[in-house]
């Protein structure tokens, strides 16, 4: 399906940019609690940045917060919140414009299960995995088989491909892809990538998983 590409998920956040982002005005806890045990940093990145409720977080730890989204609908949004605390940049998750071990502190939040192939996905976490530096970490969370929306068996091995529909002012409604993750599925992911998880917890039927790159540091 057309929506199941990276240009069909950008075309989506283009369209539903605005709306999506009145609802989404506050950060999410776990990602208060990840930013507020962080001692302060040079330079953190907000991967797959939406609005920028979650930049916003960073720029109270880091001396540089650079967030990166793939629609410039959300972009636009961000730049609204933050005015110039950040440097915003319209780029893909899979490739990352950063130079490696530059990242001292991550967040990547409801973004990795929006990428239509495995090898995208696969590709962003090993892309994470180079620009974090020694002792960098991370943040990453996707959407787990384990939410009681999903009729899914507690100890699936791999997770399916989804569509959940954007409802718009008006009624339109708009697919959106998801890569629904099982929860064994996503660790071994983060491991394939040169991820060392440092913690793994489900919330709310969500995976977090916090990571450093492995051979970087404690």
């Amino acid at each position: 399906m057309e929506e199941r590409s990276r240009a069909g998920v950008r075309r989506t956040y283009e369209r539903i940019g605005d709306h999506f982002s009145k609802t989404r005005e506050y950060a999410w806890p776990e990602v208060e609690a990840f930013v507020d045990d962080a001692a302060g940093c040079e330079t953190a990145l907000d991967l797959g940045c939406g609005n920028g409720r979650h930049a916003a977080l960073l720029t109270d730890v880091a001396d540089r917060v650079v967030g990166l989204d793939a629609s410039r609908a959300l972009l636009a949004e961000a730049r609204r919140r933050l005015g110039d605390s950040t440097t915003l940049v319209l780029g893909d998750a899979s490739r990352l414009p950063l130079a490696a071990d530059s990242v001292d502190l991550a967040v990547f939040v409801a973004t990795l299960h929006h990428l239509p192939s495995a090898a995208d996905r696969q590709a962003s976490l090993a892309e994470l995995a180079r620009v974090l530096a020694p002792g960098g970490r991370a943040l990453v969370s996707v959407w787990s088989t384990a939410h009681d929306r999903f009729d899914a068996p507690a100890d699936a091995e791999t997770g399916f491909d989804t569509t959940v529909d954007w409802t718009l002012p008006g009624g339109e409604r708009v697919p959106r892809f998801y890569h629904i993750y099982a929860p064994a599925e996503f660790e071994r992911e983060l491991a394939d990538s040169g991820l060392a998880t440092v913690s793994f917890e489900l919330s709310s039927g969500n995976c977090y998983a916090v990571v450093r790159s492995e051979g970087k540091g404690p």
